[in-house]
């Protein structure tokens, strides 16, 4: 009754773990539960760690202890060597009786007359989360040891509680920070002003860092190498007036080490101590108060316009987590981009206020003249001719009476050809105003061209009377190029000429105003992009995203939009469709765009996107809503290799139970020897024996049965659970060939593949030697597999590590041959023994496909030239085995042959 009883409260634990978000609750229960499971116990407390390293009381019983709650019980390590033994070796202590033992705090003994005391770890994974305490008030407990592992038993649901609440928060924190980034950016998109930018960056740095002594100093324009002063926050411990009269007096940032080299650099630099710092003004830091500072270069397109600088006033370091300051650099990044196109309208608009002046005032100026040309002296006939601006009279009907040499040669005609004709047939359109204020008119020239000019019209009058007009003009062609170029800058993206995320908003918005239309956000991310950028270098991924958006236009429908909203990520808008056929309709043509490769100067390249999708009204009101659900749909399709496409559903922007439950059952999979490994025989065709196996994972779990490997094999990637997994089935599959070689099958060799993260542990090659000396195993019966893409990512460490693999007798392999991100001729550069052709092109051989047939006979060639060996994957009928044959290509592992086994049935059906 008692067991069950115990079941019961570890049952209604667990329950609380995974449908509680409140740590506080389930610890409470934990503490409940040892209570009243020892009942001699008479305190039970658990203890949290606090950032200074100290360990506080959080929860247990009683509510007060010597007249102090328990969270005003700190654990002293001073005193208390007990403690400090369980946190260093993180293993549960029990002590009977304390008058023979001096490790616990002696105050804490004598207050409480303490005659027994069991201390134990909160931990998991040998990461230590706390601390609890069972003690009596002077009856010894006299605990059992099946008490001992009872209480254990619920401390490590503590533990795990405790873990949840973790990795809760930290996701909580990343869409947290996320949503501030995003916030940040369409906040500064609609700022105006510099100021505004930088009162947006100030709210945001400060949000983020807990400090709000904030600074910016920009670049003087002028002379570049100069730094001033620009704006401090208002929030601020100082005033923004002292602050600059400071700055001002003490000629700070002109020759500051630390602000050259964050210029230079591009680079932040955090400075925690200033004074223990050489490069540092100490002596303006003494006058400012400043012990610490944080410098974040503003860098846009690879122009430095300044500086943020983050100053700690307190007595206290500077510190603050890797999250908080990558999250900070990115503000600043996009503070960057905006501060810089507000920089550059602000120099287009003056160069235009500079020219716009001149006019005018060039413009009065020629009035006074036209006033006195009515008398038509010979003197003021000549200055008429003599301007640079074209000049022409208009009587009462209408008909131009007279004009100079520079209006005649602007419009093209030939001199005294305008006089006469009706002065519509230059005037020919209505006057317009520009952006700057002036009016603009488009005249007619006599090859019937259109001529953009800025123009004054005054009247001639005479005794009073008006008996014309003057026409004074100035041809503004240039201008309006530039007007263009600014209007083009604020709405395109430079590099792809597709509209740009603002243009997108405004257009999307128009289009949702219909509110009877169904209308389709696409959002497209290409896979890998980086790895071109790494790989060839920048402006080889810039000329991948110009092809791209070249075919994106060419495929979509006519009344559709395609944009660029940054980076390697695309937006469709499909405005006014019938239902969800459309949108497929528009998927298939963009799967089909990157099912050819990318030419980039000679490099061909394949590319996939991943394609997230939102529908309107059903997904969201507005193109913000539309586009983070279109984004977030993406992330699902990122799930699956290859173009893939997947629509939006609510669950996408929450993770699911499900997904949480199967991540915490894995922790515990390998100590629940719920981990099993399953072998696939590889066969010499030829004469149809078996010559080695591969080692594949298999999970199975208690109450789910089996779990697919693409199921929980990312998710023991993200976590990192991959590395001692990894591990586990390195050891057990050399140990199953150790017995199978004991038994008599002293030729079989086994194929262990290796995960992304274990290639990049440092004592990898360690890990594996350690095992083959513990089997006893000769290192040439151990086949390592990679897969293409991993020995690509870093060539020069992938070499070493290769290298130094085949030192110790390991062969490698690579794996799915020919899906990966490479060209043939990299294989001559590492040493490896053998090509595993991965099981698409097997499986896709037909006497109507020669393409794969093709392939699949150059992968048998190249390896046969490089006396590698060849194995084929994914085999399963009898075409695909006689096609391989007749190719010369006798290693073969497939369903045609075996499905994977377990050891077992694997010896019985094939060793002896």
């Amino acid at each position: 009754m008692k067991k069950q009883t115990r079941y019961s409260r570890l049952a209604h634990i667990t329950k609380l773990i995974n449908t509680t978000l409140d740590l506080r609750e389930v610890l409470e229960q934990v503490v409940k539960a040892i209570s009243e499971e020892i009942v001699r116990c008479d305190s039970v407390g658990i203890y949290l760690p606090q950032q200074d390293g100290q360990f506080r009381g959080f929860v247990g019983k009683p509510d007060f202890i010597n007249g102090f709650t328990l969270d005003m019980h700190m654990i002293e390590t001073e005193y208390d060597l007990l403690a400090k033994e369980v946190i260093e070796t993180q293993k549960t202590i029990y002590i009977p009786d304390t008058s023979k033992d001096s490790r616990p705090d002696p105050r804490a003994v004598k207050t409480f007359q303490i005659k027994s005391l069991l201390a134990l770890p909160i931990s998991f994974e040998s990461e230590l989360f706390g601390l609890v305490f069972l003690f009596d008030y002077g009856s010894p407990m006299n605990l059992t040891e099946d008490e001992i592992q009872t209480v254990e038993a619920y401390v490590n649901m503590a533990g795990v509680a405790i873990q949840n609440a973790t990795n809760l928060t930290r996701k909580e924190n990343l869409i947290a920070e996320k949503q501030l980034l995003l916030d940040h950016t369409r906040e500064l998109s609609m700022c105006s002003t510099m100021q505004e930018v930088i009162d947006r960056c100030f709210f945001y740095v400060g949000k983020v860092l807990g400090n709000y002594n904030i600074g910016v100093h920009l670049l003087d324009p002028m002379a570049e190498k100069n730094i001033k002063p620009a704006s401090l926050s208002q929030n601020s411990d100082w005033t923004e007036e002292d602050w600059m009269k400071t700055h001002k007096t003490l000629k700070v940032d002109e020759n500051d080490p630390v602000f050259q080299e964050v210029i230079l650099t591009k680079k932040a630099i955090m400075i925690p101590d200033v004074f223990a710092d050489d490069r540092p003004n100490h002596e303006a830091c003494k006058t400012f108060g400043i012990k610490g500072m944080f410098l974040f270069p503003l860098v846009t397109m690879g122009e430095v316009l300044g500086l943020i600088a983050v100053v700690n006033l307190d007595e206290e370091g500077l510190e603050y987590s890797e999250s908080d300051i990558l999250l900070t650099q990115s503000i600043v990044d996009a503070t960057a981009a905006s501060l810089s196109n507000l920089l550059f309208m602000d120099k287009q608009e003056t160069i235009i206020e500079e020219r716009t002046s001149e006019i005018r005032v060039k413009n009065t100026e020629l009035e006074r003249v036209v006033h006195e040309l009515q008398h038509l002296s010979k003197e003021k006939e000549l200055i008429l001719n003599s301007a640079g601006e074209g000049i022409f009279g208009i009587d009462l009907d209408g008909r131009i009476t007279f004009c100079n040499p520079a209006s005649e040669k602007m419009l093209g005609y030939e001199k005294g050809e305008l006089i006469g004709t009706p002065s519509s047939t230059v005037i020919c359109h209505e006057p317009d105003h520009s952006p700057f204020g002036e009016t603009v008119q488009m005249f007619c020239k006599k090859d019937k061209t259109i001529l953009a000019v800025e123009y004054v019209l005054s009247s001639i009058e005479e005794d009073g009377n008006v008996i014309g007009q003057v026409v004074t003009f100035k041809d503004i062609t240039e201008r309006k190029k530039m007007e263009e170029e600014i209007r083009y800058l604020a709405y395109y993206d430079s590099l792809t000429d597709l509209p740009n995320r603002v243009l997108l908003n405004d257009k999307l918005k128009k289009i949702l105003e219909n509110k009877e239309q169904q209308v389709a956000v696409l959002y497209l991310d290409l896979d890998r992009f980086k790895l071109v950028n790494d790989s060839l270098g920048h402006s080889y991924g810039d000329l991948l995203l110009r092809e791209v958006a070249n075919r994106l236009k060419i495929i979509i429908p006519k009344e559709a939009i395609a944009s660029r909203q940054g980076g390697d990520e695309f937006t469709v808008v499909l405005p006014d469709i019938n239902g969800i056929e459309d949108v497929l309709l528009v998927v298939d043509h963009i799967s089909d765009i990157f099912s050819q490769p990318f030419s980039l100067m000679g490099n061909e390249v394949y590319i996939k996107t991943s394609i997230g999708i939102s529908m309107f009204p059903k997904d969201g009101e507005d193109g913000e809503v539309l586009i983070k659900n279109a984004d977030a749909a993406m992330y699902k399709s990122k799930e699956k290799s290859g173009t893939g496409y997947h629509f939006f559903e609510s669950e996408m922007n929450n993770r699911s139970l499900e997904s949480i439950k199967l991540e915490n059952a894995l922790y515990k999979a390998l100590d629940r020897n719920e981990l099993d490994i399953y072998y696939q025989p590889q066969i010499d065709s030829r004469t149809n024996s078996i010559i080695g196996v591969e080692a594949l994972l298999r999970w199975i779990h208690p109450t789910e049965g089996m779990i697919s490997p693409a199921d929980f094999i990312p998710i023991a990637e993200d976590t990192g659970l991959i590395v001692p997994i990894g591990e586990w089935v390195l050891e057990n599959a050399c140990k199953q060939l150790k017995k199978w070689h004991e038994e008599g099958n002293h030729a079989l060799s086994v194929s262990v593949n290796l995960s992304s993260r274990q290639f990049e542990e440092n004592d990898l090659v360690e890990v594996v030697q350690r095992i083959l000396i513990d089997v006893n195993l000769a290192p040439e019966f151990l086949h390592l597999e990679l897969t293409e893409n991993q020995i690509i990512k870093n060539k020069d460490l992938t070499v070493e590590m290769m290298e130094q693999l085949k030192e110790i007798g390991v062969k490698i392999a690579i794996d799915d041959f020919g899906t990966g991100y490479s060209s043939l001729g990299y294989l001559k550069n590492f040493p490896i023994d053998a090509l595993k052709i991965d099981k698409s092109f097997i499986q896709d051989i037909r006497e109507d496909d020669d393409s794969n047939s093709a392939i699949t006979n150059t992968i048998i060639t190249l390896a046969q030239n490089l006396k590698l060996n060849v194995i084929a994957e994914g085999v399963e009928t009898k075409e695909q085995l006689d096609f391989l044959l007749s190719k010369d290509c006798y290693l073969m592992q497939g369903y045609y042959f075996s499905v994977p086994l377990k050891a077992e049935a694997l010896k019985e059906k094939y060793l002896i």
